[in-house]
């Protein structure tokens, strides 16, 4: 071969590697800081964009009468949870005025020894008379009765909560 030939196959080579080391540290970043998000928007304002029209006004309409919502029914307060399944099975803890963490991470009051619970991974606290679970920003996200959470949810007794591999159930 020509010595030309070998400096090209070197210089693909090259860029090769640094494509492969770019990709690398983009899926590094993706896993530590998760996936980007941008505003989104709805099929019908793509395609009119696209189609260079815009939509038109929706036609106004008088606004409907307020009909009474009924009065929210009152939720029993759990008084304990307990650990259904995972490592600390059986395990149950009865809430007080404290606040109650869970994670990996030696100082929560549950500490959950699995690759899929962020070192602080959730909390339940006492908020106007009622016990609030909220995600404290954790990666693999923590779910209440198999949906995930995104805000402050009310607990109420019966309610499962899982964090990795471990559920948690409230009790009266």
């Amino acid at each position: 071969m020509s010595e030309f030939t070998v400096t090209v196959f070197r210089f693909a080579f090259f860029v090769i590697l640094w494509l492969f080391v770019f990709g690398v540290a983009g899926v590094l970043r993706r896993d530590i800081f998760g996936a980007k998000r941008g505003p989104r928007k709805s099929r019908k304002a793509k395609a009119a964009k696209d189609s260079g029209r815009q939509q038109a006004p929706a036609p106004s309409r008088p606004a409907p009468a307020p009909t009474p919502t009924p009065a929210p029914i009152p939720r029993a307060n759990p008084g304990s949870i307990r650990v259904t399944v995972g490592p600390l099975a059986g395990t149950s803890l009865i809430l007080s005025g404290a606040p109650v963490t869970f994670g990996r991470a030696p100082d929560n009051t549950i500490v959950i020894n699995d690759d899929f619970a962020s070192s602080h991974h959730a909390r339940i606290i006492a908020r106007g008379g009622a016990w609030v679970l909220e995600d404290l920003s954790s990666t693999n996200g923590t779910f209440v009765d198999g949906s995930r959470i995104t805000a402050p949810v009310d607990l109420g007794i019966g309610n499962q909560i899982t964090i990795g591999h471990t559920t948690l159930e409230t009790q009266s």
